[in-house]
This record gives structure tokens, sequence and C-alpha cells, in this order.
């Protein structure tokens, strides 16, 4: 009998009471509080309650995520063969070209979104809604870098969504996601068929395009640009402290990973992308993630010869991966389509143990030629492509993946 009750009672605290259907005055609109329903928390909560508070909802309920779609502004994709999809605005009011790429993570879009690794990038999201949770707060950390963030700033060029939620619900947001882009100056699209867009970039392969408000550009590949060199540090600087000292070369660092080679008790110079490591002297010498073609790298790649003619210990991960194996002298080439997304499953070759793992990559090692003194270390369950590198010898090893997630699982986390 208990249920009953407490289901009429949760009712009549959200809708009011009618003999009759709903008339229209007595629809809550949005932006009214709906009778102190007990699961309106955190920034949706806040702006219920509170006048002062100023978010751009459209008109009315009804439409995308609980609110009206007419008051966003219609914008264009446009891809290199010539298709064109129609969507919404919900970002930045501006006109951008890059190379199209999708992931399919369900949640962590603002971990993707500060990933230097996306730099140059229009990302398309498969799960069909982003904004539900907003931007959290982000305080420095201990180390002074932004507490859930990846970078300093936004890197995508772009973001593309099926559904934006235009009211967010979480505890710790700060703001949405369309304040955050246009904070940033970055566009964000929706209402976009993203099942038909993925279909077609894993068919015919990632794309060059271009979302369309007022003025059109040209479209333009990243590619061909060195873009790590505008997204590595220019200066070094010291996180943490340890006997144990890590020189990090930056080809666009994720910031968890500093906070993981930190946690593990070490002392991390991070060092620009073409820094002469020559002159440090160091216990461990790590590179990083990062944006493009690992071929626009050639001066970290001469520094990395000479660093595995040494004993000295070598940790890459992602772009550091594929530095480090054309160091070796192996190939690198272009995917397809790349693997983006937190559920990857990667083999360890060195144990037959499978782990998931979270993944953004566009370029790969070429495995089936490696010199005789390296081997696989870890290899992809969905497509064979490499996911690591050992030295037969050495203390040399690299990884494809990311084990420092933000976001996606922590199963490899141990690499570190």
């Amino acid at each position: 009998d208990s249920l009953p009750r407490a289901l009429s009672a949760f009712a009549s605290s959200v809708v009011p009471r009618s003999n009759g259907p709903i008339s229209a005055p007595q629809r809550p609109s949005a932006g009214l509080r709906l009778g102190g329903a007990p699961w309106a928390r955190g920034f949706a909560d806040l702006v219920h309650t509170n006048s002062n508070v100023n978010l751009e909802v459209g008109g009315g309920i009804g439409g995308t995520s609980g609110v009206s779609k007419r008051t966003d502004r219609i914008c264009t994709l446009v891809l290199e063969d010539g298709s064109v999809f129609s969507g919404q605005s919900f970002g930045a009011e501006t006109s951008v070209s890059g190379e199209v790429v999708f992931n399919t993570g369900m949640v962590g879009y603002v971990e993707n979104m500060t990933d230097p690794s996306y730099k140059g990038q229009i990302l398309v999201t498969t799960y069909p809604l982003m904004g539900n949770y907003g931007v959290q707060k982000s305080p420095p950390d201990e180390l002074g870098l932004p507490a859930g963030m990846e970078s300093d700033r936004i890197q995508t060029t772009a973001v593309i969504c099926q559904d934006y939620c235009h009211l967010p619900s979480h505890w710790n947001a700060d703001k949405t996601l369309s304040q955050w882009l246009k904070e940033n100056n970055v566009p964000g699209m929706y209402g976009v068929d993203t099942r038909a867009l993925t279909k077609k970039l894993r068919v015919h392969g990632s794309m060059k395009g271009k979302i369309v408000m007022d003025e059109d550009v040209p479209l333009r590949d990243p590619n061909v640009l060195n873009l790590v060199a505008s997204c590595s540090t220019t200066v070094p600087k010291t996180y943490g402290s340890g006997d144990v000292h890590i020189v990090a070369i930056d080809c666009g660092i994720k910031y968890n990973i500093i906070r993981s080679l930190v946690s593990a008790g070490v002392r991390v110079t991070v060092v620009p992308w073409n820094w002469d490591i020559k002159k440090e002297r160091y216990d461990g010498l790590f590179i990083s993630n990062g944006p493009g073609d690992p071929a626009m790298c050639e001066e970290t790649v001469s520094n990395l010869r000479w660093a595995i003619d040494q004993e000295v210990p070598i940790f890459g991960i992602c772009l550091g991966n594929q530095l480090l194996a054309r160091a070796a002298g192996c190939k690198t080439y272009k995917l397809k389509f790349g693997n983006r997304g937190h559920n990857q499953p990667v083999k360890d070759m060195l144990t037959d143990k499978v782990y998931i793992t979270p993944q953004n990559h566009g370029y790969a090692v070429d495995h089936t030629d490696l010199p005789p003194e390296w081997k696989p270390y870890f290899v992809n369950i969905n497509d064979v492509t490499n996911e690591g590198l050992v030295h037969i010898s050495k203390p040399f090893f690299s990884v494809q993946f990311h084990p420092e997630a933000a976001g996606g699982p922590e199963d490899t986390g141990f690499l570190f």
C-alpha cells in the first residue's frame, strides 16, 4: 500500500491536480520550478530558484531536451564530398573548418574538448546527447592545473551532436555547455542526424568539413600543419617532488597524464616538443600524446633517436607511441577514420590479457615490419592495429591508448 501512496504524493508535488487534461496555463514552462520535485538538483535547481541566473533556454517546454529549438540559429555542415547536414547552433556563431571525426564515448565531453589531440578537428559525438550535466567548476588542483580539464582551453574546432540539453542538472555544474563554448568562441551544432554522418565517415573515412553560419570559409586539412607546436609548452615547467626525475616531452600533453605521473611519487619536468633533451639529467623520459601527423615532428624524432641509444627508461602514450616508433625506424600511416572512444579492447601480447581502453588517434604504427629489437606490446582486438611497442632488452615501451583515462576506463593505469 505504501508504494501507490508514495507515487501519488510524488505526482502531486510535480503536477497540479486537475479533474481533466492540463490546460495551457497550467503547463509548467521553462525556468519554472516544478513544485519542489526531489530530483531537481544542482545547476538546474539553481536556475529554477534563482531569477538572477542568466540562461538562454529558448522559448517554452517541448522540442529538444525540454526546450524549444525555435530560437536557435540555423547552421550547416558541409563535407568535402559535397554532403550537407543542417542543424542549429548552441555555441559561438562563427564559421569554421577542420577535419570531421567521431567519438563513441557516452560521457566526458569536457575532457574530450580540452584534449589537445583534438586540435583542428570538428568532433561528432555518436552518443546523441550533450550538455545534460553542463560544465563543472574547475578551480586549480594541488598542482595548479584546472580540475576536470585536460588543458587550459577548448581544443576542438567545433562539436556536433544530435541533441543538446539547454538546461543541465548536476551538483557541480557551473555553467551550460553553450555558455562555455561561446566564452571560448567555439561553435556547437545540434539537430544533426549523427548516425547518418558517422556512417558516412566510417565508409569514406574522416573528411575535411566546415560549419557555415554567415560567411563561408574554405575547407582546410589541419594535418598538413605542425599542430604539436601550437599545443606544446614554450618553457619547461616542473610538477611534484621526489627523488625520481621524469622529463616529459610535451606534444600536447593531457593534464591527467601529469597528475598520474606525480601521483606515482616522482618529480616531472614538462619540456617543449623540440627541447634538446641531451642537456637534461633525468631518470626516465616520457613522450606525450598530441594532435596531427607524427611526420610533422621530426625534431622530436631526432632527439628520440639519441635517447634510444641510451639506457634510460622511456615511456610513450598515443602520439608518443608513434614518435618512438619512427625514431626506432618504424613507419606510421593514417587510419581510415581513427579510433576515438572509451571502449576499445586491446590485447597485451606479453600476458594475453585483454583491457578496455580510451583512445583518440587518427594515425597508427605499422607493426608488420618492425626492427628486430622491437615487438608489439598491445594489439587492437577490433581492427588488429598496433596499440604499443616494447624493446626486447632495453627499458623502452609505449602504448597507443590512454592509461590516464579522463575520460574513460582506468583499467591500464598500472602502466604508470
